[in-house]
């Protein structure tokens, strides 16, 4: 929606582009204060007039997922990235909204909200947060590597996130470990073998 339809559709509920300001304003201000709902209420009405709006959609869906209502985000997400699919934003919350609860998210949840931040990611690589939350995905997924590489892009980045230094410190030492592990577990070339005088064959002590 450009901003003379934004105007014309507010001027012709009542309202101006100073009262859509205001809402978004006191939306993202409630947001901020961790209290959803009454960011919901404050938006309702707007959306209700303008559900395309990609700026009403990313505060709607933000305080949806605070209050756990995944399938409602998606459905509001969907509908606004349609309309403005070039929007960072909207793509980073309608992967969180896909994802739900990292814990108990199922695998076609996380499939989707890979999709979603990829599609973040390509229109913008440098895109705050994102590898920081594929890093956490892939970890959940147990694929470490993965998660490392993406912890490693977050810290490229912006070298002052903390928590991407200590996943990507802690992987990197569980990778470690189980490639220790992995060689600790691989048979040896001449266990279990005897030649034929009785004695194992001698392999010059080297393992397979």
């Amino acid at each position: 929606m450009t901003e003379s339809e934004r105007n014309s559709s507010t001027s012709e509920n009542g309202g101006t582009s100073a009262d859509y300001r205001r809402i978004l304003n006191e939306s993202a201000r409630l947001l901020r204060a961790n209290r959803p709902g009454e960011a919901i209420a404050v938006l309702e009405p707007l959306q209700a007039d303008m559900p395309d709006d990609p700026d009403i959609a990313i505060n709607m869906g933000g305080a949806l997922i605070l209050q756990r209502k995944w399938a409602k985000a998606v459905e509001i997400l969907k509908k606004a990235v349609a309309a403005s699919p070039g929007n960072v934003l909207l793509w980073t919350n309608l992967a969180a909204a896909y994802l739900g609860r990292l814990e108990t998210s199922g695998p076609k949840h996380q499939a989707r909200a890979i999709a979603a931040y990829e599609k973040a990611l390509w229109i913008d690589p440098s895109t705050p947060n994102v590898h920081y939350h594929l890093g956490l995905i892939y970890k959940q997924q147990g694929n470490l590597s993965r998660s490392s590489a993406m912890f490693q892009r977050a810290l490229e980045i912006n070298p002052n996130d903390r928590d991407a230094r200590y996943w990507m410190e802690k992987l990197s030492d569980q990778i470690v470990e189980r490639e220790r592990e992995k060689n600790q577990n691989r048979p040896r070339a001449g266990n279990g073998r005897r030649g034929a005088n009785g004695r194992p064959p001698d392999r010059g002590g080297k393992e397979s």
